[in-house]
């Protein structure tokens, strides 16, 4: 599915990868975690995944990601919950990314906005669709 309309994610054709630029995945299954891991790392980008979602602050802080896509739906912490808390930090911030196949009506997008989300992605995307957004990161970041 295409990504909500936060802002233009341009064509389905994926633009070349930011080599530079630094991903964090968090999503408590596991199986989105690898799958995403493996598109990512073979794009070329430095990508990280975490499957427990309390740590996914400690991951961002100290591994320094340029960009976290978080799902929204999970366990221990909801994405949003995620989200707010890396808006609420001091320091440089990340490009954040929801991603869900369960909050996928508008509100839950409105919601994603409001707790600072830069995209938003139902499950399952189209890899396209996430390079795209990624390609709009300028290199080295």
């Amino acid at each position: 599915m295409p990504p909500a309309d936060f802002a233009s994610s341009g064509d389905n054709e994926p633009r070349p990868a930011p080599r530079l630029t630094r991903v964090l995945v968090v999503d408590d299954d596991p199986d989105t975690v690898i799958s995403l891991l493996a598109i990512l790392r073979e794009e070329g980008y430095d990508a990280r995944g975490v499957a427990d979602p309390r740590r996914a602050l400690g991951e961002v802080e100290a591994l320094h990601r340029d960009v976290v896509i978080v799902d929204i739906a999970m366990r221990a912490v909801t994405g949003w919950d995620i989200a707010r808390e890396i808006r609420q930090r001091p320091g440089k911030k990340p490009m954040l990314i929801a991603i869900s196949g369960v909050h996928v009506k508008s509100t839950d997008q409105m919601l994603s906005r409001h707790a600072g989300f830069n995209f938003f992605l139902q499950k399952p995307c189209e890899p396209s669709f996430l390079l795209n957004i990624l390609a709009t990161i300028p290199s080295g970041k």
